[in-house]
């Protein structure tokens, strides 16, 4: 080992460490490049032709390796600081079982065209027909995320099928994320958040008493409030996504009010972190910001003081005794009778 890193001595070393900073911008990024490349000009030299990053980088390595006699390491540290967001954004395509995850080639060019993060993909069509189709079935949407089915199912669309996944699978909005070979099941889900944001956010107008044009601005205003703790402003906003609520929807309002309260969340937690769990007759939530969290209990046809109570009964703020953010829990109250949130109860 001792003998290895004196060998490794010997070579010219040229290292990239990007770790310094957040590269969200090319400018930020051009800047610790050519601060690297002025420090290495200084140790190797510089031509004037040399004005790209590319000629001077080219440049840097010949001068190095004719000063020293020997050929150049370079070392690129947290390289992959600049690939996880395009992973996250594009990648996870996976169209039979054990294969490798594969980039959209499509959405993947235009943000390196355009040099910024967007649902290209998503915004070539609109999944209308899709979510109609969710709606007539009265889908769970929290199984969205985590759907399971078989190859036959997979692979077939029938027209009088009350399972609509077999079509969102086709269209790509799903994909397989896991397979148990002993059952032959397939796990579904988003393949990456291009889709899942794109295909929640399209959701949220179908749900909600909220138009396709303001639906990005109240996303905007739920986050706000959440981060700046005003938790009041909150559930009144929530309040009227359940304003005006028809009478197709009475007939299942339990499942209703529960995709409302998932799309809703799902969304905020793209810019906080949201834990959230459902069974019959209730909800529980754990929202986080850098400042705040919130433990939070929903009843149908209860009280907000049942919720609040079954709280402390579960213990669910204990996991955050020690933290040092605010903690508040909040019981709230569905009524049926209203279709609305009918009260919610604060304690800090």
């Amino acid at each position: 080992m001792e003998k290895l890193e004196k060998d490794w001595i010997k070579y010219p070393v040229l290292h990239l460490d990007l770790n310094i900073e957040k590269y969200d911008t090319p400018e930020s990024l051009d800047k610790i490049l050519n601060d690297n490349l002025v420090y290495w000009e200084s140790l190797y030299g510089a031509r004037p032709s040399e004005t790209s990053f590319s000629l001077r980088f080219a440049g840097i390595i010949q001068r190095a390796c004719e000063k020293t006699g020997r050929r150049v390491a370079i070392l690129v540290d947290e390289y992959d600081k600049l690939c996880d967001d395009l992973k996250a954004y594009y990648d996870g395509y996976h169209f039979t079982h054990h294969s490798i995850g594969m980039y959209n080639p499509f959405s993947l060019l235009n943000a390196f065209k355009y040099k910024e993060f967007g649902s290209y993909w998503f915004e070539t069509g609109t999944p209308t027909y899709l979510v109609k189709l969710l709606k007539k079935h009265h889908y769970d949407l929290e199984r969205m995320a985590h759907e399971e089915t078989d190859s036959q199912v997979l692979n077939s669309i029938d027209s009088e099928s009350t399972n609509p996944i077999p079509v969102i699978y086709q269209s790509g909005y799903l994909t397989i994320k896991g397979y148990d070979e002993e059952f032959g099941m397939y796990r579904l889900g988003f393949p990456n958040r291009e889709v899942e944001e794109g295909f929640v956010r399209f959701l949220l107008p179908f749900y909600a008493n909220v138009n396709k044009v303001e639906s990005p601005f109240e996303i905007q205003k739920f986050v706000r409030e959440v981060r700046s703790g005003d938790y009041d402003s909150f559930f009144r906003r929530l309040q009227s996504f359940f304003a005006d609520t028809t009478y197709e929807v009475i007939r299942e309002q339990e499942l209703h009010y529960e995709n409302v309260l998932f799309i809703v969340f799902k969304l905020v937690g793209f810019y906080t972190q949201v834990e959230y769990h459902t069974s019959k007759g209730h909800i529980d939530l754990v929202l986080q910001t850098d400042k705040f969290i919130y433990v939070i209990e929903f009843k149908l046809d209860g009280t907000a003081e049942e919720a609040l109570q079954q709280i402390h009964e579960k213990h669910y703020a204990l996991p955050f005794a020690s933290d040092r953010r605010k903690l508040f829990k909040i019981g709230v109250n569905f009524s049926a009778e209203t279709r609305n949130i009918e009260k919610w109860i604060v304690e800090e």
